[in-house]
């Protein structure tokens, strides 16, 4: 029933068929700076009449924007956090969508000597037991969720001597990070947008713990009846689709692909 039901979806508004208001979405800065949603969005924005406004903040805040009915539709990473903010009733429909992966960087000469690890624990340890200078965002992103749970997983606490939570965005954090001469945790697609910007070098990558999975969710219209819950649904087709898997699929940075489709085979 739920796939014939998204199809439906998907066919009425691709053929523009239902146009409505605008669709507030909120997601995550890492799909803002990487630049997908500005090649993607624009071919739903054809495709189906609807126009949709992007909130890129952290996840966290997303998750409130959705809470707060201030949003008809979120799309974020964190995937403890999206499964309360469904189980609380504010969201429906999550869907995972795609995944890209956490990398961490630091100084050029690298005293905590990690470059080529792919044990991102290990990196970790010899950070900490080093107190090298580390920058975190701070900001309750779905990033800052990720690192907070790997320093828990590393059995480590980080000590306000060598540690910097500093409340910013991931752009502003890899400057302060190039500024300090200190290490920190990015997304890919931010690192790789800002890279020829900085002296930072990419020193761990590919362990699976840094994996980074998202979902779209549409914000429970039994809870806040004045969203745009068919365009929100909309959405969730599109970006569920072949079309739009296969955008996010053929997205690239410096030759790279950032983004790797989840909700079909392709």
């Amino acid at each position: 029933m739920n796939k014939i039901f998204f199809s439906f979806l998907f066919y009425i508004f691709v053929v523009g068929l239902v146009k409505g208001e605008p669709i507030k979405l909120a997601t995550t800065t890492s799909t803002e700076n990487s630049g997908l949603l500005k090649i993607i969005i624009p071919y739903f924005e054809k495709r189906t009449g609807n126009v949709v406004h992007v909130l890129a903040v952290g996840t966290g805040q997303a998750l409130r924007m959705g809470q707060d009915g201030n949003v008809d539709v979120v799309l974020v990473h964190a995937p403890k956090e999206e499964m309360r903010f469904v189980d609380a009733g504010y969201g429906l429909n999550r869907r995972s969508i795609m995944f890209n992966d956490f990398v961490i960087v630091g100084p050029d000469n690298d005293p905590a000597k990690i470059q080529g690890q792919n044990d991102v624990l290990e990196s970790l340890h010899n950070i900490a037991h080093g107190k090298y200078l580390f920058v975190s965002r701070g900001d309750d992103s779905g990033t800052h969720k990720k690192e907070i749970h790997l320093w828990k997983k590393a059995k480590l606490k980080p000590d306000l001597s060598w540690y910097r939570e500093v409340g910013q965005g991931m752009g502003r954090v890899l400057q302060m990070a190039n500024e300090l001469n200190a290490y920190t945790i990015t997304d890919r697609g931010t690192w790789l947008v800002m890279r020829s910007k900085l002296s930072l070098k990419l020193y761990v990558e590919g362990d699976s713990l840094l994996f980074n999975p998202y979902s779209v969710i549409a914000v429970n219209p039994e809870r806040y009846p004045t969203i745009n819950y068919l365009g929100a649904m909309s959405l969730i087709a599109w970006l569920t689709s072949v079309e739009g898997q296969n955008l996010i699929k053929n997205f690239r940075m410096k030759g790279q692909p950032l983004f790797f489709p989840t909700a079909i085979n392709n």
